[in-house]
């Protein structure tokens, strides 16, 4: 069991190895964290992790607000998290590399990173200017069949952003190629389907590539035959392969 011990970003949303995860920080929790990557030596990945909030807020309150107008804002690392910061994530994640770190003239940062290993979170240290996390390192196991069942999710992939982008009276402005590889296949389907964070949560846990893929291929036909019954639906642009999860 290989562990590891990185910064914590914690996300209402859930990010996948191969996926790409842009980033406007501007709280000083997380400013921090990202002048520390900064002193990384260059031949060193910039790693962070990533877990999904289960109960919390992305964005700590930074003036007094309801219920109580004069409640004093949270501050510090956990701030928004509760008492036991390790509640309020689910426990698998994803590390991060960042590629680019940019810091503005205002302080604030844009990053540009890329999922790489699942991750379990052990335990979370909040002693610090911002979460850091003890991890271990998720394998990924091919399970059974997971090429035929591979083709099977990307035909069916292909059908469900047909319907999408034909319920959103566009076109399909999908042209690149889809990978292959099941495990590629299980996290790119994942990330640009239209559903919930719990129901990603669950397709990034599952216990193998075949686990994953079975998951997604019932839930394409049930979200395909949902969307051909419907004459229309908000034109938000879900009809091409996502480079961004937040």
């Amino acid at each position: 069991m290989t562990t590891l011990r990185l910064p914590l970003f914690p996300l209402n949303s859930v990010l996948f190895p191969g996926l790409v995860l842009p980033l406007n920080v501007f709280e000083e929790r997380y400013r921090a964290m990202m002048r520390t990557l900064l002193k990384t030596p260059e031949e060193e990945p910039r790693r962070f992790a990533v877990v999904a909030i289960r109960d919390g807020h992305e964005v700590a309150l930074s003036a007094p607000g309801m219920p109580d107008p004069t409640a004093e804002p949270e501050r510090g690392p956990a701030a928004g998290f509760g008492p036991d910061p390790a509640a309020a994530f689910h426990t698998v994640g994803c590390v991060a590399d960042a590629a680019t770190v940019r810091e503005r003239a205002d302080g604030t940062f844009e990053v540009l990173a890329t999922g790489t290993t699942r991750v379990r979170l052990r335990s979370v240290d909040a002693s610090g200017p911002f979460l850091t996390a003890e991890l271990e390192e998720l394998s990924e196991e091919p399970g059974d069949e997971a090429g035929a069942l591979a083709e099977g999710v990307l035909r069916s992939f292909r059908q469900y952003q047909k319907r999408l982008a034909g319920a959103r009276e566009r076109s399909l402005t999908t042209g690149a190629e889809l990978p292959d590889e099941p495990s590629v296949v299980s996290y790119l389907v994942a990330a640009a389907m239209a559903l919930d964070t719990p129901t990603k949560q669950r397709l990034l846990q599952a216990p193998d590539t075949s686990s994953r893929l079975r998951e997604e291929l019932r839930l394409l036909r049930s979200e395909t035959a949902i969307i051909r019954s419907l004459p229309s639906l908000p034109a938000v642009d879900l009809t091409r392969g996502p480079t961004s999860l937040n």
